[in-house]
């Protein structure tokens, strides 16, 4: 399994976004600093609060010239209730075959039943400035605003 560390440049990727759309981190890459962040489950407790500090934040980072991307093991449907119940302004990516997972090499935890919570900043160069791993999904806030302000 591949895993992507501070200092590699992104691999290219396309997903389905909460509408079904198929999305290319290449729309992206090279004119943003992207945010990529891998979470567990839509609306599960953790989950919702990283996303809604990611929709709170999400102004300044756009401000600043920051992409926010989450991706989950959730359908696109999944997504789709998740961005409309909390009103969350950035892409949500289904991978629903895990191959992104796997693609960044996220791992998981407790014996392999729960899906890995890692946070990704990458500069415009494509470059991954920060790979955070951390299961506790309020310690990535300040870390990942942190870098994004440091490399704008």
């Amino acid at each position: 399994m591949n895993v992507i560390k501070v200092g590699d440049k992104l691999p290219l990727f396309e997903a389905k976004d909460q509408k079904g759309d198929v999305f290319s981190i290449a729309s992206v890459l090279h004119k943003k600093v992207v945010v990529i962040y891998f979470y567990p489950k839509d609306d599960t407790p953790g989950c919702t609060q990283q996303a809604c500090f990611f929709r709170d934040q999400y102004e300044e980072f756009n401000e600043i010239g920051a992409e926010v991307i989450g991706i989950s093991a959730d359908s696109v449907k999944s997504h789709e209730e998740f961005v409309t119940k909390y009103k969350l302004p950035f892409i949500l990516l289904s991978d629903e075959d895990k191959s992104l997972r796997k693609l960044f090499g996220v791992p998981t935890h407790f014996f392999g039943l729960l899906p890995g919570r890692v946070t990704y900043v990458v500069d415009k160069e494509g470059v991954v400035r920060l790979v955070f791993d951390s299961r506790n999904a309020e310690s990535h806030f300040p870390k990942v605003l942190e870098t994004v302000k440091k490399i704008v």
